[in-house]
C-alpha cells in the first residue's frame, strides 16, 4: 500500500470535513453508507471455492468489518463491509481437507490487487497500445449486443468464437448452451501445460477420458514417469495429503518413491530414488520393466492379455538400456521391487507427454499398471467419478491454431501464427465455418502462452471482446472489456476431475460484495441472451447464474427438499457423495487391450547445431505465469533454488564448466525459433544435454508486479505437436546456450541480498 493510500484511509472518518476546510475539495473522500451489517472484531468463516488451478479445492474465508476503497455509482469512496482477511482449507471438502497450497492462499490478492479492471473499458488507440477509456456497463452491453445482433441476422452466427480456459462447471455448460443457441462452434479452450493427451491415452487404456486418481495412501511402492504430483501436476494438494498417509500414516510401514525425469522436481526431491532418463524414452522404459516381470513371471500370466503386450524383443531391458540412458541393472531392480512391494502404482504427467510421441509413452504406463493389476484396486489408479449432469461437447475446433486460422479464412494474411500443420480433416478451406467476424475471451492469454503466437494473430479480428479481471497480453488486443468479478466475489462451481475416491462438486456462494463496478462473465452472458431474445433466450432461461446453479443442484440429487439441501451445500461448500472416502473404482467403459507399437521421440533442431534438450517447466509459484501477477507468488523462494522475482537457466555444473559458465552468468539460449537472454543457475541435478527454465517470467502486459520481468521460455519453443491429438509438445525442442555477459544482478536469491529496485513496484 502507499503512503497516500495509507493516510487517505486512516484519515477516512473524518476526513471530508477536513480536506474541506483545506480548501482541497478534489480530494475529498466519500463515505458511501454500509451495505451489509457487520460486528466490529468479529470474524465470520465463509466457503468458497479455489480458481488458481483446476484441481477444485474447497476454501474458508476469514471474513471481517474493514474499510475498503470500493467503486460506486461511477464514484470511488470507502465503505464499511466485510473483507476477506485470510484463505485457508475447507476441512470438510474431500479434494484438501483442510489443507491449501501457497497458490491458493495468495488467491486473496486476485480481489485487492492494485491493477484489476475496476470498470469496463473501451480501446481508443490502436490494438495492442494498452490505451483505453472508462465506460458504464449500459454503454458496453449496448456495443457487444449490437456487434452479435447483425450476425444472426445475416445468417453470420457462425462467424463468433469463444476462447476460454479449460473449465470443468457449469460455466462450461452456459457458454456451450448460449454459443448453441446463438448458432456458433463450440468454444475452444487454451492453457499451455495442456493434459488433453494423458485424457486420450487414459480413454483408450481404460475407457475414461479424464485425469487419474491415486490411492496413494495405500500404496506401498510408487514409481512416477515425470508426474511432479507434490508440485504442480493434477491434483497437488490431495496429491500431497495422500503421500503424506504413504510415507508416514502407516505405523511400521513406508511406501517407496521412484522418480524417472531428466531434471530435479519438487517430486523428485522428496523421492527415495531418482532416476535421469533421456527425454522422450520414458514410455520404452515403462514397457521394458513390464518385460521383466513377464520374463521372469513377476506377475500373474494371461496369455491373452495384458502379459502379451511385453512380449515383443524391443521391449527387452538390454535393447532399452542405451536409448533410455537407464542401466540394465536398474531396470530389473525397480521391476522386482514393484512386484515384491505391492499394491504398487506408476504414474505419468510432464515432460513425456508433451513429446510428438507422447500418446504412446502414458500408454506404456498405463499398461504397466494394467500388468499390475491396480486398476480399481486399494493402492492403485483408478478415477473420480463425475456426477451425472449435462456432457459438454468437444470443440468444434481442433485447437487454438484452427480457430486463428479459420478467423482469417477470406481475409488478408495473418502474420504471427505459428506453421504447425493441421491434419486434412480439419483443412480451413474444407470447412463450413467461414471467417471469425466477433472474438470473445475468458481467462486465456495464448498470446503468452503459445508458441509462435503473436498479436498479429487477432490483428484481422473485426471485434474482439474479454472478460478479464486484469489486462495481459491477449486482453491488451480487445476492442471492449468487461471485468469479471474476483473470485471471492463469484458464485462458484467446479466439477473436480481427480483428488478424490467419490463425486466431488466444489459449489459457493460470494464471500464478498464485489469492490468495483464489475460483472460475473455468466450473469453478462445470460444479460447478453436476454436482450438478443429468441431462441437463444428461451435456451437460458434463468434469470442469474445462480439461479442456474441452483436449478442444476436440484437435478443432481433430486432432493425433495431442495430449500434445505441448497442451503446446506452453500454452507458446506459443495456437494460430496457419501462413498467420497471409499476405495476408487473404475468406471464403466473398458478400453483397448492390444499390443503397443513403440514410437520414438522427434526433436526440433539438429543435435550438432542444437545439443540441448530445451525443458520448460511450470513453476511451483507461478505456474504457467496465470499468477505472474501476484506479488505474494512473486516473493516466494522457489522451493529448489532459493530464486524470486526473477527467472533463470538450469545448467548442468559439468556442463558448465565446459562452456565457461559461472553462477549468475548472463546466458543466451537460442532454438531455431527465436532466443532469450537470462542468468544461469548451476543446478548438480539436472542431465547435462538438458537446460530447463520455469515458465511464468517474461511478461509484457501484465500488471506493475509481472510486466517487464526475465524472458518467456515459451516465446522459443517449436510448433511441435503430439500428433494423434494436435497437442503441443513443449518438451520436444533443441537448443544452444552460450555465456554472454555477467547476469549476476539479475538473479535474485533468497537470503542472497535483495536489490531495492526489485521493490519498487510492489
Amino acid at each position: 500500500m502507499e503512503r497516500r493510500d495509507f493516510l487517505k484511509i486512516s484519515a477516512a472518518s473524518g476526513a471530508t470535513a477536513a480536506l474541506s476546510s483545506c480548501g482541497h475539495p478534489e480530494h475529498q473522500i466519500i463515505r458511501f453508507i454500509p451495505e451489509e451489517d457487520l460486528q466490529p472484531g468479529v470474524a465470520v468463516f465463509k466457503p468458497s471455492v479455489c480458481t488458481l488451478c483446476s484441481a477444485g479445492c474447497g476454501l474458508t474465508v476469514r471474513v471481517m468489518e474493514g474499510d475498503a476503497e470500493v467503486e460506486r455509482h461511477g464514484k470511488l469512496g470507502l465503505i464499511k463491509m466485510g473483507l476477506a482477511k485470510k484463505l485457508e482449507g475447507n476441512p470438510d471438502h474431500p479434494i484438501n481437507r483442510g489443507k491449501l497450497c501457497a497458490r491458493g492462499q495468495a488467491g486473496l490478492q486476485v480481489t485487492y490487487h492494485p491493477d484489476r479492471v475496476r470498470t469496463p473499458l473501451q480501446r481508443i488507440g490502436p490494438r495492442g497500445s494498452g490505451k483505453f477509456e472508462e465506460i458504464g456497463w449500459d454503454t458496453a452491453m449496448t456495443e457487444l449486443v449490437s456487434k452479435l445482433a447483425p450476425l444472426r441476422a445475416s445468417n453470420q452466427a457462425a462467424s463468433l468464437a469463444f476462447l476460454t480456459r479449460p473449465l470443468r462447471g457449469l460455466r462450461a455448460e452456459l457458454i456451450a448452451r448460449f454459443l448453441e443457441a446463438f448458432g456458433a462452434p463450440r468454444a475452444v479452450t487454451f492453457e499451455t501445460f495442456d493434459e488433453t493427451v494423458l485424457r486420450h491415452a487414459n480413454a483408450l487404456s481404460y475407457g475414461q477420458p479424464q485425469l487419474p486418481t491415486f490411492d496413494l495412501a495405500r500404496a506401498n511402492y510408487a514409481i512416477s514417469f515425470g508426474a511432479d504430483f507434490l508440485g504442480t501436476w493434477n491434483s497437488p494438494v490431495a496429491q500431497a495429503i495422500g503421500y503424506g498417509e504413504f510415507r508416514q500414516g502407516r505405523p511400521g510401514r513406508r511406501g517407496k518413491l521412484v522418480m524417472v525425469e531428466s531434471r530435479l522436481s519438487p517430486t523428485g526431491a522428496n523421492a527415495d530414488e531418482w532416476i535421469p532418463a533421456r527425454p522422450g524414452f520414458e514410455g520404452l522404459l515403462a514397457l521394458a520393466i513390464g518385460r521383466v516381470l513377464v520374463v521372469e513371471k513377476l506377475v500373474p500370466m494371461d496369455g491373452n492379455g495384458p502379459a502379451s503386450w511385453f512380449g515383443g524383443p524391443d521391449f527387452a531391458p538390454e535393447q532399452v538400456e542405451k536409448p533410455t540412458g537407464v542401466s540394465l541393472a536398474t531396470i530389473t531392480r525397480i521391476a522386482r521391487e514393484l512386484a515384491a512391494q505391492q499394491p504398487a502404482v506408476a504414474m505419468i504427467g510432464g515432460a513425456p507427454l508433451a513429446q510428438t510421441n507422447g500418446l504412446f509413452n502414458a500408454q506404456a504406463v498405463n499398461a504397466l499398471n494394467v500388468l499390475l493389476g491396480n486398476s480399481g484396486k486399494p493402492g492403485g489408479v483408478g478415477f473420480t467419478p463425475q456426477p451425472s449432469a449435462p456432457v459438454v461437447p468437444k470443440s468444434s475446433y481442433r485447437n487454438l491454431e484452427e480457430l486463428i486460422r479459420r478467423a482469417s479464412t477470406g481475409r488478408a494474411g495473418v502474420s504471427g501464427v505459428s506453421s504447425r500443420p493441421i491434419s486434412p480433416s480439419n483443412n480451413p478451406a474444407e470447412s463450413p465455418l467461414g471467417p471469425v467476424n466477433v472474438l470473445l475471451i475468458y481467462e486465456a492469454n495464448p498470446v503468452f502462452g503459445q508458441p509462435g503466437f503473436t498479436a498479429g494473430a487477432l490483428a484481422q479480428i473485426p471485434f474482439i471482446a474479454s472478460f478479464g479481471c486484469f489486462i495481459d497480453e491477449t486482453s491488451v488486443l480487445a476492442d471492449l472489456i468487461l471485468p469479471d468479478h474476483s473470485p471471492l466475489e463469484s458464485w462458484l462451481d467446479v466439477v473436480p476431475e481427480s483428488g478424490s475416491l467419490g463425486a466431488v462438486v466444489s459449489l459457493a456462494p460470494p464471500a464478498l460484495r464485489p469492490l468495483h463496478d464489475t460483472r460475473s462473465m455468466p450473469d453478462v452472458l445470460l444479460e447478453v441472451a436476454h436482450r438478443l431474445g429468441g431462441q437463444l433466450g428461451e435456451g437460458l432461461p434463468w434469470a442469474t447464474f445462480e439461479e442456474m446453479l441452483r436449478s442444476a443442484a436440484a437435478q443432481l440429487t433430486g432432493a425433495i427438499d431442495t430449500n434445505d439441501y441448497w442451503k446446506k451445500t452453500l454452507q458446506q461448500g459443495g456437494w460430496w457423495g457419501r462413498d467420497s472416502k471409499q476405495p476408487i473404482h473404475v468406471l464403466a467403459g473398458g478400453g483397448t487391450h492390444a499390443p503397443i507399437e513403440p514410437s520414438l521421440p522427434e526433436f526440433d533442431g539438429d543435435e550438432r547445431e542444437f545439443p540441448f534438450h530445451f525443458l520448460p517447466y511450470a513453476s511451483p509459484a507461478l505456474l504457467d505465469g496465470s499468477t505472474a501477477h501476484l506479488p505474494w507468488m512473486q516473493e516466494l523462494p522457489d522451493v529448489l533454488t532459493s530464486a524470486m522475482w526473477s527467472v533463470w537457466v538450469e545448467i548442468n555444473p559439468q556442463t558448465a564448466g565446459r562452456l565457461n559458465i559461472q553462477q549468475g552468468d548472463l546466458v543466451e539460449v537460442a532454438s531455431r525459433h527465436g532466443q532469450l537472454q537470462a542468468p544461469a543457475f548451476l543446478y548438480p541435478a539436472i542431465a547435462p544435454d538438458v537446460v530447463a527454465m520455469p515458465v511464468g517470467q517474461g511478461h509484457e502486459h501484465f500488471t506493475r508486479y509481472a510486466s517487464g520481468r526475465g524472458a518467456n521460455p515459451i516465446s522459443i519453443l517449436a510448433p511441435m505437436t503430439e500428433e494423434s491429438v494436435g497437442a503441443l509438445a513443449w518438451a520436444a525442442t533443441r537448443v544452444q546456450i552460450r555465456r554472454v555477459g555477467d547476469g549476476r544482478k539479475q538473479l535474485t536469491l533468497f537470503g542472497g541480498g535483495m536489490r531495492e529496485e526489485l521493490r519498487e513496484k510492489r
